[in-house]
């Protein structure tokens, strides 16, 4: 039975920073008088399997490429440790393409029902987010192994979950719904970058530019600062914009845990001391998109 190595593979510790965007979406959405719970639970279940999907082709492209050999610092992925044969991964990925698209789809006309402007525009970034998350690690140019990871990322996590989930419910953008989009995606990428810092050595090994590899540790740490103050002054810049309650700040409250994050990637210099720091900031990123909304609509 391969169970265990599955769940390994689905790296399911991912999936709060995944959600946060979604939650975020829904709150700068209801603040402005809308909200579905239908869509918002198939927005949940469509993001769970693109992550799962991201998660796959994350470990199938690493052990194709040699990222993930005897040098790598990290966690061991499963197809380079054996647990799981590259042509089950190539299955996997497929399968959870299709649920990827077919979840999509259903949330689409969900949102939409016979908008086939609108309709057409989100098949069209529903394919692009299956795309990017199986091209980050593979293929024959992915784009995580030359320094576009963070800017997919930011896109991805921020624009596209928080701007485009906010759409789904409105029918309508307002400007400043940028500022929890770049409030989530900065910290998404905050994520990425402890990653990539706890890789640095295996991934300048291997042939991986990651940000980190590029410009070295002490600016990546420097550049790690700049992301979790980025996140918190956008958010507390769509808050002021939108003149909402003492409730909504409530957000502020992990500040500390953001900070004592930033200071744990300059301080931690070794891969075991580094890596418990991607699920705490991950779980500090949903944290604080949860006190940002409770906040908001319960005071």
């Amino acid at each position: 039975m391969k169970i265990k190595a599955w769940i390994q593979a689905f790296r399911f510790r991912t999936l709060p920073l995944a959600f946060s965007c979604i939650f975020m979406g829904a709150f700068t959405a209801r603040i402005d008088g809308h909200f579905n719970i239908e869509i918002l639970v198939w927005s949940l279940v469509t993001t769970l399997f693109l992550q799962i999907l991201s998660n796959l082709a994350n470990d199938y492209g690493d052990a194709s490429s040699g990222v993930d050999g005897d040098q790598r610092t990290g966690p061991k992925r499963t197809v380079s440790s054996g647990l799981i044969t590259k042509q089950e991964m190539k299955n996997a990925l497929v399968i959870f393409s299709l649920l990827s698209f077919a979840s999509g789809l259903y949330l689409i006309w969900l949102a939409f029902g016979d908008q086939w402007t609108n309709i057409l525009i989100y098949l069209f970034l529903g394919l692009g987010a299956i795309a990017a998350a199986i091209k980050y690690t593979v293929g024959k140019r992915p784009y995580g192994y030359v320094g576009l990871g963070d800017v997919f990322v930011l896109v991805f996590f921020g624009f596209v979950g928080v701007a485009g989930n906010y759409f789904l419910y409105v029918n309508a953008l307002e400007f400043s719904v940028i500022f929890p989009a770049l409030s989530c995606g900065f910290l998404a990428v905050g994520v990425l970058n402890v990653n990539n810092i706890r890789d640095i050595e295996s991934d300048k090994a291997s042939g991986k530019f990651s940000i980190p590899v590029r410009i070295g540790r002490k600016k990546a740490v420097y550049y790690h600062w700049f992301l979790i103050s980025a996140s918190i002054v956008s958010m507390i810049a769509y808050c002021v914009m939108k003149d909402l309650g003492v409730g909504a700040y409530l957000f502020l409250m992990v500040s500390p845990m953001l900070f004592f994050n930033a200071r744990a990637v300059k301080v931690k210099e070794t891969s075991a001391g580094l890596d418990p720091y991607l699920k705490q900031l991950a779980l500090t990123t949903l944290l604080f998109v949860l006190l940002f909304g409770f906040g908001e609509l319960l005071f």
